[in-house]
């Protein structure tokens, strides 16, 4: 909840107490979005290589205690806020001066947002995982319970902190908002450790990128052998843990990505005489280290069609903060939507969406025994529903221009039009949201080799990483090359930004669905003929 109504009401802070321009503050946003989805996955990587999901959480919770008191601090301390900006003169003729942050403020700011993507990428994944190996050898259908609830309370904490706390940090108090921050967070570390001696931990794994990398070293090495028939290729040995069964001796790797066959060559020395097994790791690898990495990179194409939904969404939901600062958020005469609240409508419909969507894809029936809904499909329909996310965001865009043109035309004093526009815009989002990650983790979750499993659901994080840094990009390459985007929006050209998202959406879903077409699941047979579950597989 604090990490949540932080992340979504930055814009807000750094525009009223830092003196940010507005378009400057929606970019340092986006990167501290990026950072924030980007540091889960490398948090998940070192608990399961090194330490164990246990010390992870813990020092991840302190480090977010930490950063929320330095936020705390600065929204306390008036010499950690440069003064509020100064506004002379009257009528056509007003002008605002505003000093920027001092060497000192920055350092204090941007040390807490640091602080806040560490702690968050300790706990993010990591508490789920913690929280899974608690119900160990007790059955599918307990882990599975545990994440629906997880996923249910994370989902209302995200609401009640982007409504909530973010009325009481912009509503209320800025020093009482962070200061509800602190005290959750504290809440939530004395709760962790109350339970420390009674939790399941795991010993790790270690990282299962080493074996992806000893096949790309290895086939490197091996560059220049030649990938005869006659080749013999090396499947494990007795003593291997990854070898459960004995495969045929003249068994080859698949033909898919050939070149990566090299690495399961077996040349002279590479292995051990008395048992078979491997004398160098890093010139010799098993047949299914080299599947696995094939598996992956199979998946990569369809992966990066997911880079460009982020992009998109990214900047839409930055921009859109920024739109409903200059709109009427009143509800009634005395309630005003923070602004940053307004995209609490993302997750409601994410929600919504979602549960729609799982109760229909149950009740579809089975077409000649195999599933209809597949997560290609799931994820193709999120595509679509990005592009028309974009062509709304558009069209609400150019309404709300023209309302305020007309009215600095006209000189009067008019109620701006109502921040309820956005509302659809957003929604769209949301229902996109639901298909897409969801059917891009089952999709990752199923393809990838049983090894990878952990590093499958850290894939849709890091798309969204991606998308996070490069819609920073793109808003600044669009303030560079036009003058689409000045600092006062009723002035812009934001309408023409949103169609030129709509555009890179609807080129990104034809890649997408060439990717698709083209893509054949493992599990046999493509989008149409996958092989259909049983019924206790699907519950």
């Amino acid at each position: 909840m604090a990490v949540s109504a932080t992340s979504s009401n930055l814009i807000v802070y750094l525009v009223h107490n830092y003196n940010v321009s507005t378009v400057d503050a929606a970019q340092i946003s986006n990167v501290v979005r990026g950072c924030m989805q980007l540091a889960p996955v490398l948090g998940a990587a070192v608990s399961d290589a090194y330490f164990g999901c246990y010390p992870v959480v813990v020092a991840g919770l302190a480090f977010s205690l930490l950063s929320f008191v330095l936020f705390t601090l600065t929204a306390t301390l008036p010499s950690l806020l440069p003064p509020p900006c100064h506004r002379a003169g009257g009528g056509s003729t007003t002008a605002t001066s505003c000093e920027p942050s001092n060497a000192i403020q920055s350092t204090v700011l941007y040390a807490a947002l640091c602080l806040l993507a560490v702690g968050n990428g300790g706990t993010r994944y990591n508490m789920a995982a913690l929280g899974a190996d608690q119900f160990v050898g007790e059955g599918r259908r307990r882990q599975g319970a545990f994440f629906s609830c997880y996923f249910a309370f994370l989902y209302a904490s995200y609401a009640a902190g982007d409504t909530v706390l973010v009325y009481v940090q912009d509503g209320v108090s800025w020093a009482l908002g962070f200061g509800v921050c602190v005290a959750t967070t504290g809440l939530g570390l004395a709760a962790l450790l109350l339970g420390s001696r009674h939790y399941r931990r795991p010993v790790p794994r270690g990282s299962p990128f080493t074996a992806l990398a000893r096949v790309a070293v290895a086939t490197a090495r091996k560059s220049t052998v030649d990938l005869g028939s006659r080749a013999q290729y090396y499947h494990g040995c007795n003593r291997d843990a990854e070898t459960a069964t004995q495969p045929r001796p003249d068994q080859a790797p698949s033909d898919r990505f050939r070149f990566l066959n090299r690495a399961a060559m077996v040349a002279a020395g590479e292995t051990r005489e008395e048992d078979g097994s491997i004398a160098k790791p890093w010139r010799l690898c098993t047949v299914k280290q080299v599947e696995d990495l094939k598996s992956l990179l199979r998946v990569l194409p369809l992966w990066s069609s997911g880079i460009l939904v982020s992009v998109t969404v990214n900047a839409q939901v930055s921009l859109t903060v920024l739109q409903a600062l200059t709109m009427d958020r009143a509800l009634g005469r005395r309630f005003a939507v923070p602004a940053a609240s307004i995209t609490v409508t993302v997750l409601l419909a994410f929600v919504l969406s979602a549960a729609l969507f799982d109760r229909l894809a149950a009740a579809t029936p089975l077409w000649d025994g195999k599933l209809v809904v597949t997560p290609l499909r799931r994820v193709g329909l999120g595509h679509a529903l990005n592009v028309a996310s974009m062509a709304v965001a558009a069209l609400v865009e150019r309404r709300r221009i023209g309302a305020a043109r007309g009215r600095a035309a006209a000189g009067t004093v008019v109620v701006p039009m109502s921040a309820l526009w956005l509302v659809p815009q957003l929604a769209l989002t949301g229902a996109e949201e639901a298909l897409h990650l969801p059917g891009n983790t089952e999709l990752f979750y199923g393809e990838f080799p049983a090894t990878l499993r952990s590093t499958a659901t850290a894939m849709p994080p890091l798309f969204i990483a991606a998308g996070s840094y490069l819609s920073t990009a793109l808003v600044d390459a669009v303030r560079r090359a036009t003058r689409w985007l000045p600092d006062d929006l009723n002035e812009s050209r934001l309408d023409s930004v949103y169609w030129t998202l709509t555009v890179l959406a609807a080129v990104n879903f034809g890649y997408f669905l060439v990717c698709a077409t083209t893509y054949k699941y493992n599990n046999g047979g493509d989008d149409g003929n996958a092989k259909a579950q049983t019924e206790t597989d699907v519950s």
